[in-house]
């Protein structure tokens, strides 16, 4: 019964915090506990200060499919957590990139723990947080400003660094073009850099001609405010962005490329080949040398690449290098089927280098299907290859049932429906989808919903979908009046 009451008073307070700031209320009133989200886009259109530059327009990109592969029906169609599936990567809309000066803001950022994940958000003078790619607002952000000491001050800062900067290959393919970009453009001396930081990033600048003590440093804990903050929105897989990675860090040798490379990922802790040893010999046959990316130093990896004629291996972030092959070089990922990640595709296609995907098999336990993030409940895992070939054909078909439960603000007016709303990308946050009838990227997408019970101003509902889009139970239920707390 307490529990009950305690978990009503929580859902109250925080529809509290919701309605004072969606009212003009100052977030700072209610502990920073609640905070509305805006594009840049959107932020200048509402007359905000400072000053946009349109880098590259919207545009779409129509690629190729992968060289081994006939028919797009091959490739698979979900999108899972990525936000866009393989299949998609034939034709996909192309983010605009955009430059924007803005005046006012603090750069709020926090660790948490134990896992220890670095998460910033940038905080305008309207008190709304921008929406950036890896730099969503979070509660963490909230209880920073509630506590922190007294926020360290600078007049001009350029700020690139997201949640995953540690990531390699997320360095590579999300923040060097940004980095490339800015050198381009001679506007790198209010860049601040993580104080720790993994060697490549200082790799990465001397390869560039910049000395890394050059610049000033952020931490990950604390409130930055910046009187001029600047700030690049970027699509991860536009080749105007990434070419000229390659373009300013490759090491191209005198003659063409000659080298079959295979990437070990025999030291990797997660996706080694249980096979490897019998396939090395296969490709040594063939002319292939096996390489550990960790026993090279970035220059050294750069360099390797350029002279890489054929390069192959398992998913994972040594194939990032690729980005610093040739145009026409092959590139053979060995992917895991239930784990359709289009990244890697989706960067080859961009500079123009011939992709190939080979479909490996799970060996031992899986998980035979994921939950969205921020989403708790079962997992099925599979203790046989046999099982999990049987299961994943289940899921793939649709022919397992998945129900979910979930709490949301407002009643709906029903006691059980069908929503039966095109699911497309959205118009103004290409890494989001929204509810969008006669677009081209609008999909089918129906939800089944029976509410379990009604409260004061909530709801518990039941959430049965028929079709599996990215984030459409929250789409779905936010249509109809009733958003998941």
């Amino acid at each position: 019964m307490l529990d009950e009451i305690a978990g009503k008073a929580r859902r109250r307070a925080i529809e509290m915090c919701e309605h004072g700031v969606r009212r003009g209320l100052p977030p700072s009133w209610f502990g920073w506990r609640w905070i509305q989200e805006e594009t840049l886009r959107r932020y200048f259109e509402a007359g905000g200060p400072g000053d946009l530059t349109v880098l590259h327009p919207e545009g779409h990109a129509t690629n190729p499919l992968p060289v081994n592969i006939d028919t797009p029906d091959k490739l698979s169609d979900d999108p899972d957590w990525f936000g866009y599936s393989q299949r998609e990567v034939l034709s996909r809309p192309s983010g605009e990139t955009l430059r924007a000066t803005v005046p006012g803001c603090r750069v709020v950022s926090f660790t948490d723990q134990p896992r220890g994940r670095f998460w910033p958000t940038v905080i305008n003078s309207r008190d709304r947080a921008f929406d950036l790619r890896e730099m969503r607002f979070r509660p963490g952000h909230g209880a920073v400003q509630r506590n922190a000491a007294k926020p360290r001050r600078l007049e001009r800062a350029t700020w690139i660094t997201e949640r995953v900067y540690t990531n390699y290959s997320h360095w590579l393919s999300a923040h060097l073009p940004k980095l490339c970009l800015l050198a381009q453009r001679g506007e790198m001396d209010g860049l601040l850099l993580p104080e720790k930081r993994p060697a490549v990033i200082d790799a990465s600048l001397g390869m560039l001609g910049f000395d890394p003590k050059d610049f000033r440093t952020h931490g990950a804990d604390g409130v930055i405010e910046v009187d001029r903050l600047t700030l690049l929105q970027t699509d991860r897989f536009r080749p105007e962005l990434l070419c000229p990675v390659r373009d300013m860090l490759g090491r191209p040798p005198d003659r063409a490329p000659w080298r079959r490379v295979f990437i070990s990922r025999a030291a990797a802790s997660i996706r080694r080949l249980s096979n490897e040893a019998e396939l090395v010999t296969m490709l040594e046959k063939a002319g292939f040398e096996l390489v550990l990316m960790e026993d090279l130093n970035f220059e050294q990896q750069v360099r390797l690449m350029g002279e890489t004629r054929v390069l192959m291996a398992p998913h994972g972030a040594g194939l990032t290098n690729m980005m610093f092959c040739a145009p026409g070089t092959q590139v053979v990922e060995i992917a895991e089927p239930s784990y359709p990640n289009p990244n890697f595709y989706a960067i080859a296609v961009a500079m123009g280098l011939d992709y190939w995907k080979v479909d490996g098999a799970f060996a031992g336990s899986a998980d035979v299907h994921r939950l969205d993030r921020d989403t708790s409940g079962v997992i099925v895992v599979a203790k046989t290859d046999q099982v999990h070939f049987a299961l994943a054909r289940q899921f793939e078909s649709r022919s397992v049932e998945k129900e979910y439960f979930a709490l949301c603000v407002g009643v709906p007016d029903r006691d059980r429906d069908t929503i039966d709303l095109p699911l497309g990308l959205h118009p103004h946050q290409r890494e989001k989808m929204a509810v969008r009838r006669d677009h081209p990227t609008s999909r089918q997408a129906q939800t089944f919903y029976e509410v379990a019970e009604r409260f004061d101003g909530f709801s518990a509902i039941r959430v049965v979908p028929k079709t599996g889009r990215t984030h459409q139970i929250r789409l779905h239920l936010a249509n109809v009046g009733c958003p998941v707390l």
